[in-house]
């Protein structure tokens, strides 16, 4: 998934081990019976924690000198670390692969790489193309947390046949690309040598790749060993899915749950405008306990409350200045809205243009405002009497942002 990097010549002569036989897992609860930590649920069903080998032990090392490696993503796996668990768990595979997403992105499903791998599982465009995951300006799959875990277990189990069911073998390909385990394997069977992970030429990266992984479950499997403190993470769900069916913008989704803009961005990183329904899936996650509100402020809500936009198709001599004037919008809406970068637009194409509904009585026409000291966006709304929804909307700010004092805003008030 993660872009190799450089391949290493040297291998010490401890590399050259072929893998240790799985360890018997940890004794496990009785039948239906879970933890209330999910980490100690990941710690009962680890079974590769006593791989002995002088890279894993370098390797852990390394880990041990980050001292808030395992417990820093703590908020961040509050969020998600349940889902991927359970979703490992339901297919049989290691739970080891759990642990993937600390390894290549430190459960941070916003993380992008140089090489353009995105997402909890860094998944890399074209592998997400393969894999069926959405992928354009207003969606992104690979970010999002229930459709790239299901990606990224998809892809490692068809690595994991295609590799006659060898998870180290697995792993390696799912980091540098199953074509150049092949031709590693290949090279050493020319020269006679075993074709087992620890016995390849692999590049650096994946060289490191695996054995950081196995160093991460030692320490998880046996936190007190090593001296780390792993706060505890609530085995229950941290979400609940519902179907949007009607386009609106996450800070308006937000406030119809009763719930912060920053913990439904969380929960929905895959939308990468905050646009809900817009494009790509029409599902959104919110917090557990929230979902009966949600759905009584939804059924209850008018027309007003959704995002809107009609299709203009562009006629020879428009520019984005002109058309955004036509429809008493801003330039730079028309960009975010339609994936543009720069301004150059063909004739014959077609624009998603933001109409905005109000009642007919009011005479609301577009007006700058300049953010004072101790404004925000709801003492903004409160004077003008608008949404703060709609100030989002209507200038295309990063909701999770403050505004600053000074910084120019449009309104489309009847008065204020």
């Amino acid at each position: 998934m993660v872009a190799c990097q450089s391949t290493s010549t040297e291998r010490s002569a401890t590399d050259s081990a072929a893998s240790p036989a799985p360890p018997a897992p940890i004794p496990a609860l009785p039948p239906n019976e879970q933890p209330d930590d999910v980490w100690e649920r990941v710690r009962l069903d680890l079974s590769w924690h006593d791989i002995d080998h002088a890279r894993v032990d370098k390797a852990r090392e390394t880990l041990l000198r980050q001292h808030n490696y395992v417990p820093a993503p703590q908020d961040r796996a509050d969020y998600y670390l349940h889902h991927i668990v359970e979703e490992v768990d339901k297919r049989g595979m290691p739970m080891e692969i759990a642990l993937l997403p600390m390894i290549e992105s430190t459960l941070n499903p916003f993380a992008a790489s140089r090489s353009g791998a995105a997402g909890l599982w860094q998944i890399m465009p074209r592998t997400g193309t393969h894999l069926g995951l959405a992928q354009d300006s207003w969606y992104d799959g690979r970010q999002a947390v229930r459709d790239s875990t299901t990606g990224a277990l998809d892809y490692l189990e068809q690595l994991h046949k295609k590799f006659d069911n060898d998870w180290l073998l697995a792993l390696a390909a799912y980091n540098c690309g199953g074509a150049n385990v092949r031709r590693a394997q290949r090279s050493n069977k020319a020269k006679g040598l075993d074709t087992d992970y620890w016995s390849l030429d692999l590049p650096t990266e994946t060289h490191n790749y695996v054995p950081k992984l196995l160093a991460l479950t030692q320490i998880v499997a046996d936190p007190q060993k090593f001296n780390v403190t792993i706060p505890a993470v609530d085995n229950s769900p941290s979400f609940e899915v519902v179907e949007i069916k009607r386009p609106m913008h996450i800070v308006k989704a937000a406030q119809m749950a009763g719930v912060d803009i920053e913990t439904l961005r969380a929960l929905n990183p895959g939308r990468l405008r905050g646009a809900v329904s817009a494009k790509g899936t029409s599902e959104l996650l919110l917090p557990i306990g929230t979902v009966d509100q949600f759905e009584a402020n939804i059924a209850e809500a008018g027309p007003e409350e959704f995002m809107q936009w009609e299709v203009y198709q562009i006629q020879p001599g428009d520019n984005l200045g002109y058309i955004a004037e036509k429809f008493s919008t801003r330039v730079i809406l028309l960009q975010q809205l339609n994936g543009i970068q720069g301004t150059k637009i063909r004739a014959g194409d077609t624009l998603n243009v933001p109409i905005s509904i109000m009642d007919s009585s009011e005479q609301a026409l577009a007006q700058d405002y300049r953010v004072r000291e101790g404004d925000s966006l709801h003492r903004i709304a409160d004077k003008f009497k608008i949404s703060v929804s709609d100030i989002v909307i209507w200038n295309a700010l990063d909701p999770a942002a403050y505004i600053r004092p000074g910084q120019q805003l449009t309104l489309y008030a009847a008065d204020g």
